[in-house]
């Protein structure tokens, strides 16, 4: 690339763009540059913008961040079979919370942390997916697993 061309759909923070295969690539450059160390995925996610004037129901249904999951654990997966030796993977992050660079402006969590309210906490459909996928529940080819 190197002519600052998008290689992805952009999440709401200036920095982050939605693009799998670069997870894949760089796990794999990881296991052939270094002799294939264990790796553990410590952060990986993306950020909403808060907008407060949305309905709940309307905040919860993050349908993008779903979509980002299963696009990078696909990768993760991929470059597994690859033979890279990876052996957990954190998403980025259970809960909204304080971001260095943008405060409480942004969402990265699984559950929606509401500010105003006591700090209730409210799982998006994010956590629900992740919650079937590690339990085995998500379809592959349209079959149940």
């Amino acid at each position: 690339m190197g002519r600052g061309e998008k290689i992805g759909e952009k999440a709401a923070s200036e920095w982050p763009y939605i693009v799998p295969w670069g997870l894949r690539k760089v796990l794999n450059y990881i296991a052939r540059k270094y002799n294939n160390p264990l790796i553990y995925i410590t952060e990986n996610g993306m950020d909403d913008e808060e907008d407060n004037s949305l309905p709940l129901s309307e905040i919860l249904d993050d349908k993008l961040r779903v979509h980002y999951f299963k696009g990078y654990l696909a990768a993760v997966a991929q470059a597994i079979k690859d033979g890279a030796d990876v052996r957990g993977y954190f998403a980025w992050s259970l809960l909204d919370n304080f971001e260095w660079a943008q405060g409480y402006t942004k969402r990265f969590g699984l559950v929606y942390v509401d500010y105003k309210n006591s700090l209730t906490r409210h799982p998006k459909s994010s956590a629900y997916w992740f919650s079937r996928f590690l339990k085995g529940g998500e379809k592959k080819n349209g079959k149940e697993n």
